[in-house]
């Protein structure tokens, strides 16, 4: 393949982590930071000390404070912003950008005020763009330092799909395509709404037990929801699903988890956000799957007692037990309904 020049907006810690990917494959790599001096700091430094502490930047990373010159010329364009900054940076940016240039977000959330897809918001500014989506199980802290990871490249184009899948996979980075855009971003973003979930659990002194079943039910809740949206029920037992859900609510990297732990041990939201320093996403995409749980009819329990914990005031205890003494029903609803008649 040519060497690509590749522009990735937002150097946050998994921004950084893939600016440091495609850099070891010598592609001329373009990160910008919306902060002046957090671009002057990783130029000087070489190293995101407050993201990605103790890893070097390769010297054919250029960093960019502004976007439009990031950006020119480039031929894939990465949104590694927050998802609530993405509707933002498309606005800086949406002027500059030619139709040939793909669109890589590797963001995992939904716009709060719409409840729409980060694939939605990026067609609203830049319909004639091919897009993809990365997502899966991969902590920035991991990837950055070359230890075996796997992700899905999605795209409703399997041409780009399998472009970026070249652009991105390594030998310690493989890299997996899929059709359904839909399923990956509904799983990549309402799994850290279980984490959440998994966080809290464990700050209240839960075992493995409680964590196991959380995790279980969660996955049936977001693809309840996906299968509502009309994404692929395949896709939620793969690695945007099932696979994101384990590493999320498991791993001491995740913040979801981590604020999930402060709030189980009695902190505020506004402490626990504080305490872990760096956007939360699943705070936001809390609200947002709660709304779209109403919005499409969908049953979504645990979605709902976090919403209570972080919305409405209740107590983490309170919400445990209210999903413990909710109406008895079958483990798989739907197979009992459909499937196995007369049981």
């Amino acid at each position: 393949m040519d060497r690509k020049k590749i522009a990735v907006l937002g150097a946050g810690s998994w921004g950084t982590a893939l600016s440091i990917v495609l850099s070891q494959k010598n592609y001329i790599v373009n990160l910008w930071s919306r902060r002046s001096e957090h671009a002057e700091s990783l130029e000087k430094c070489r190293e995101n000390s407050k993201y990605l502490p103790g890893v070097n930047l390769p010297k054919n990373i250029f960093i960019y404070s502004n976007i439009i010159d990031c950006i020119k010329e480039c031929d894939l364009i990465v949104l590694a912003v927050a998802s609530q900054g993405i509707r933002e940076t498309l606005e800086k940016i949406s002027d500059h950008v030619n139709k040939d240039q793909i669109i890589v977000n590797v963001s995992k959330g939904l716009e709060n005020k719409t409840l729409l897809r980060i694939s939605e918001i990026v067609h609203s500014f830049l319909p004639k763009n091919k897009y993809v989506v990365l997502s899966g199980p991969s902590h920035a802290e991991e990837v950055s330092r070359g230890i075996p990871t796997t992700i899905v490249s999605a795209s409703k184009c399997r041409e780009a799909a399998e472009l970026v899948q070249d652009v991105f996979i390594t030998p310690n980075l493989r890299v997996y395509t899929n059709p359904d855009v839909v399923g990956v971003e509904i799983g990549g973003s309402l799994k850290n709404v279980i984490a959440l979930g998994a966080g809290i659990s464990d700050g209240l002194g839960f075992g493995d037990n409680a964590k196991a079943a959380l995790m279980t039910r969660g996955i049936r809740e977001i693809a309840r929801l996906g299968l509502a949206m009309g994404a692929y029920a395949s896709t939620f037992s793969g690695l945007t699903g099932i696979g994101d859900l384990i590493v999320t609510c498991t791993s001491m990297h995740s913040r979801n988890r981590r604020c999930g732990i402060l709030l189980g041990e009695g902190k505020s939201l506004d402490e626990a956000v504080s305490a872990i320093g760096m956007v939360v996403e699943g705070v936001y995409t809390t609200k947002a799957a709660y709304d779209l749980s109403k919005k499409y009819g969908v049953e979504m329990p645990i979605t709902t007692e976090i919403h209570n914990i972080l919305y409405q005031g209740y107590s983490a205890k309170e919400s445990v037990y209210n999903l413990m003494l909710r109406s008895k029903t079958h483990e798989i609803e739907e197979v009992i309904e459909k499937d196995i008649k007369g049981w």
